[in-house]
This record gives structure tokens, C-alpha cells and sequence, in this order.
């Protein structure tokens, strides 16, 4: 990116109080690690327990709250539902730390910022149960979103999505998946023998892309059985979300680092599914605080 291109109003929106757009956040409020859940009401369970509490801040379905935990600043904020949630919030972020608000520049010396995505999740494979914890090691994304940036196969694994797009026939009418890896030195850190190392599936939606149907007929009725008998380098993709590849591979374009876990609440392939999963969120919440 040009460092010396003024970036226009209308391409960078800054409300008259000096925050972003859409997150109202201003630059001195932002940290350096940070959590992204998609619930606003998920914001105060991962706030409970911080230490001490900095700021809250609530805009639509943004919402954040900063503080110390065991001495370490953090911050959590909201997403809402979606890939495009994740674009607007990780743009206005990355704006954040390494824009100058005054001069619209972007800022000559780089900041990176460390991202946790804590999501729930639906398993694609027999053996991931209801409980489980699941770390996308590669995240596909269905909703296209990372090819309307330059330099998407940079970050990209192109074998895997050659591969996956001929194993499931891929409808040239739908948007070019993408594949992309977690951060490794996130995943090193978070990741233990209690936590799966996954292939996650993001889908652009939670009904027609991740196979459900209601009242509307499917593309290709046989989508699911194509993913879930897809393998590569003899692992198998493991669960359905909707984040975790917009939000990895647009990290790993901007230079920051970011990694997605999810709980299990639903088996897809034996029709089970636990809308009382609180608990079990509240103790991958737990597990990544410490491990963070």
C-alpha cells in the first residue's frame, strides 16, 4: 500500500468524535490483543473476567469492552453474524493501528494485533461430538469475499482449493472458495491436547450453504456428503462456521495474526444439535484467557 496516499473520507469514514465508522472506536482505545465473538451479550461473559475494566463501547451489533486480565490488556468486541461483519470490524481495526486519523496516511511503522475468534460451531465427522473444541487450522470460505482483495493467493493454499473444488464439483455460479492457514504462533499457543486441530468450512450463510433446508430446494442437495468425504493430506474437513476464513485470511493480508476456535454444538451428519451450550462456551472462554 502506498504510505504517502491520503485515503479519502468516503473510503475511510471517521465520526466527528475521531473513531471508526462503524466500531466507534478511536485509536488510544484500541489493544493489541483481542477477542471477537459474534453475540454482544457474549461481551460481558468474556469481560467478567478481566480484572479491571477500561472503557465499554456499543455501536449496532459492535460491541466492546477493554481491560487488564492477570496484569495483560485486552479487549472484546462483537461481530455479529457473517463474513461481511468480519470484513467491516478487522478493516476498522487494522485502520486503527496503522492509520493516522489526522493526516488519512498510512502510518510508517507497522502494528500487528493478535486475534481470537471464540465461535460455535456444527461438526461434519462422526467422531466430533457436542462439547468438543475445534481450531480451524485452514479455514475455506464460501462467500467470496478475500477475492476482491489483490494478492488473496499470497495468502492462500491453492492446492487445497483445487482440490476441494474438483472433489465437490464446485458450481461455477457460486463465489470462488478460499482456503487459508491460522496463525501458527497463535495456534502454538492456544491450542492443547484438549482442542482439535481442524479444516473448518465458513459459510456465506447458515442455511442454503451449510446444507439445511426449510422451505426452498438446494442447488446441490449432495454438498455436504462432498465435503464431508473430502480429504486432504488424509484429513478431513471438520465443521461448519461463518468467520474464520474471512477473519484469517484478511489478518494475514494486513499483517496480523489471527486464529479461530469454536465449541461443537450441533453434529450435522447424525442430526443432534445442544442449544444449551453456554457452559461449555464459557469454559473455552476460560481455556483461552489463560492460554492467550
Amino acid at each position: 500500500m502506498n504510505e504517502e496516499r491520503i485515503i479519502p473520507a468516503s473510503e475511510l469514514v471517521i465520526n466527528e468524535d475521531g473513531s471508526a465508522f462503524h466500531i466507534h472506536l478511536r485509536p488510544d482505545q484500541l489493544r493489541e490483543n483481542i477477542i471477537f465473538v459474534g453475540d454482544p451479550g457474549r461481551v460481558s461473559m468474556v469481560a467478567s473476567y478481566f480484572d479491571s475494566i477500561d472503557y465499554e463501547v456499543s455501536s449496532r451489533e459492535f460491541r466492546t469492552i477493554a481491560g487488564k486480565y492477570k496484569g495483560k490488556d485486552f479487549m472484546v468486541i462483537s461481530h455479529g453474524i457473517g463474513p461481511d461483519n468480519i470484513e467491516i470490524v478487522l478493516t476498522e481495526l487494522d485502520a486503527l493501528a496503522n492509520v493516522d486519523f489526522a493526516t488519512r496516511k498510512v502510518k510508517k511503522t507497522h502494528r500487528t494485533l493478535n486475534i481470537v475468534r471464540i465461535g460455535t460451531s456444527g461438526s461434519l465427522q462422526h467422531d466430533l461430538h457436542i462439547g468438543d473444541f475445534v481450531i480451524a487450522d485452514k479455514a475455506t470460505g464460501f462467500d467470496g469475499i478475500l477475492n476482491f482483495y489483490a494478492d488473496r493467493d499470497k495468502v492462500c493454499d491453492l492446492e487445497f482449493e483445487r482440490n476441494f473444488c474438483r472433489h465437490t464439483d464446485w458450481n461455477r455460479t457460486w463465489a470462488a472458495p478460499y482456503t487459508v492457514d491460522a496463525d501458527p504462533e497463535l495456534t502454538e499457543r492456544i491450542g492443547r491436547d484438549d482442542m482439535v486441530r481442524g479444516y473448518t468450512i465458513a459459510a456465506v450463510g447458515f442455511y442454503a450453504p451449510q446444507g439445511r433446508m426449510v422451505r426452498l430446494k438446494l442447488t446441490d442437495p449432495n454438498l455436504n456428503e462432498k465435503i464431508e468425504s473430502f480429504r486432504f493430506d488424509g484429513r478431513p474437513i471438520t465443521n461448519f462456521e461463518m468467520e474464520s476464513a474471512c477473519l484469517q485470511g484478511l489478518s494475514r493480508l494486513m499483517g496480523h495474526r489471527a486464529m479461530t476456535v469454536c465449541c461443537i454444538i450441533a453434529e450435522r451428519v447424525d442430526n443432534n444439535m445442544n442449544t444449551d451450550y453456554k457452559p461449555k462456551v464459557k469454559q473455552l472462554v476460560e481455556t483461552v484467557l489463560e492460554r492467550f
